[in-house]
């Protein structure tokens, strides 16, 4: 099973921000047309224009920001290798004798091919 692509990402930020907005701009258009009146175009005008005009808002940036937290695979191994302990600091001669065994494992590896 793959993952999302980018696209779809954005499509389902986009699609999760227009249900935010059009609930917030509900809210808040409600409580402004208790509050101040529906003014000269209505109640269902102002209110629907409250609502359109924050789901848009808010679908742009969730959108925006689902691409942004897009982890992708390859963004994924950048941040493990990035976040990875540091090596453990060795003396010379720990560090010579891991070398020393190192290659001898290659040597035996060589000649058990041939």
């Amino acid at each position: 099973m793959s993952e999302p692509s980018v696209w779809t990402k954005r499509r389902m930020g986009a699609l999760m921000g227009g249900g935010v907005g059009l609930t917030i701009g509900f809210l808040f258009g409600s409580w402004s047309i208790l509050q101040n009146g529906a003014g000269p175009r209505g109640v269902l005008s102002t209110l629907s224009k409250t609502m359109l005009s924050s789901a848009a808002t808010f679908s742009f940036f969730l959108a925006i920001g689902s691409v942004i937290r897009n982890d992708s695979p390859i963004l994924e191994a950048a941040h493990l290798r990035l976040m990875a302990p540091a090596p453990a600091v060795r003396s010379r001669s720990e560090g010579f004798q891991l070398m020393r065994a190192r290659w001898e494992e290659e040597r035996r590896r060589e000649s058990s091919r041939s």
